[in-house]
């Protein structure tokens, strides 16, 4: 047995033990036997503590757990499928395009609409997540087209980041002509969090995180062959149609459904791919969409964990911890990128 399913299981049991912390640390702090009792169906010593870790805690745990993963696995597909270690879901405009599906219709129902859609409950977040995924694939897909033209990764990115430029000029159009209240919540929505998502919002958010990743692992193989380049993979016997609809679809559901529910959280998706590849060693997607997964979980825990900036009631921007915890990663890779071109076969 090789050293990476050591690895792997110790990535395993650090998501599980930064699971508990996050549940157990914050304003309150809740001893972890505590935590544990609670999560195995018992009851804590004090009723509040019982109420801060069901009611609050548990699905904000969750919800960074299955987003991290979710950002993770979205980016290394695309890093693949574009053969750009920069590419990400937030770099390439799909973040931005799942933001123009939310803003079109946060913003412009109007305060009498979103009433109407708040009052729709499990419907009205079922619609403001198909929204959101629309508005992620439908950019990817215009990202996808624009890259069958172009061979340079880097006039690519240029042309990504246009997209997410142009996306953004339609919602702050929309912005312009919106209420001042609907206004005020979609900022705070751009924040990012992962501690707005209900017990009611969680089926819809972990469902379409656990479908779009399920589809993901069963595309390791495509994205192997995909790394050696279409012509390559095509003579392996890849049905390039097929895998690039499968990959789409997955990464359009996975940013677009975060997007949706926890705002446009940048740095996760093109950070942890490249921690993965270097705590591995391997380009092999088989062993980096698992690894992927549970290594962005792990970060969005921690990521969540400092906004919370434990034994305070202050609360920091989500994006701004990720961009710090993000940045010095892509400084690193942009300074390494000859040492890339391996994993990348170029």
């Amino acid at each position: 047995m090789g050293v990476r399913p050591w690895l792997l299981t110790g990535l395993v049991a650090l998501t599980i033990g930064v699971f508990l912390l996050v549940v157990a640390i914050g304003s309150v702090q809740i001893p972890l036997d505590q935590v544990i009792r609670v999560l195995l169906g018992g009851e804590a010593d004090s009723r509040a503590w019982t109420n801060i870790i069901l009611k609050i805690r548990l699905p904000k745990a969750l919800t960074a757990l299955l987003a991290g993963a979710a950002l993770s696995v979205s980016g290394l597909m695309m890093q693949t499928f574009f053969r750009n270690p920069l590419a990400g879901p937030f770099v390439l405009g799909i973040s931005s395009g799942a933001s123009l599906g939310v803003a079109l219709v946060v913003l412009s129902v109007g305060t009498v609409g979103s009433a109407l859609m708040a009052g729709f409950g499990f419907t009205g977040d079922l619609m403001l997540t198909v929204a959101a995924t629309l508005g992620a694939a439908g950019t990817m897909l215009c990202v996808l087209i624009v890259a069958r033209r172009v061979e340079s990764g880097t006039t690519l990115l240029i042309l990504g980041m246009m997209f997410g430029y142009m996306t953004s000029a339609l919602v702050s159009l929309l912005l312009y002509f919106a209420v001042p209240e609907r206004i005020q919540a979609y900022i705070n929505w751009t924040f990012g969090t992962f501690g707005g998502v209900t017990w009611d919002q969680m089926p819809i958010l972990a469902g379409g995180i656990l479908i779009a990743l399920g589809l993901a692992f069963t595309q390791a193989k495509s994205l192997n062959a995909l790394l050696l380049g279409e012509s390559y993979a095509r003579s392996l016997g890849l049905n390039l149609r097929m895998a690039r609809i499968a990959i789409i679809s997955a990464t359009g559901i996975l940013a677009g459904i975060v997007t949706a529910f926890c705002g446009p959280i940048g740095f996760v998706g093109i950070a942890v791919p490249h921690l993965c590849r270097a705590l591995f060693n391997t380009s092999d997607h088989r062993l980096l969409v698992p690894a992927s997964a549970f290594m962005g979980g792990i970060v969005a825990m921690l990521a969540a964990l400092i906004a919370e900036v434990p034994g305070n009631n202050l609360v920091l921007p989500l994006n701004a911890v990720t961009a710090f915890i993000g940045a010095p990663v892509v400084m690193v890779v942009i300074l390494r990128q000859r040492n890339m071109a391996r994993s990348f076969g170029a």
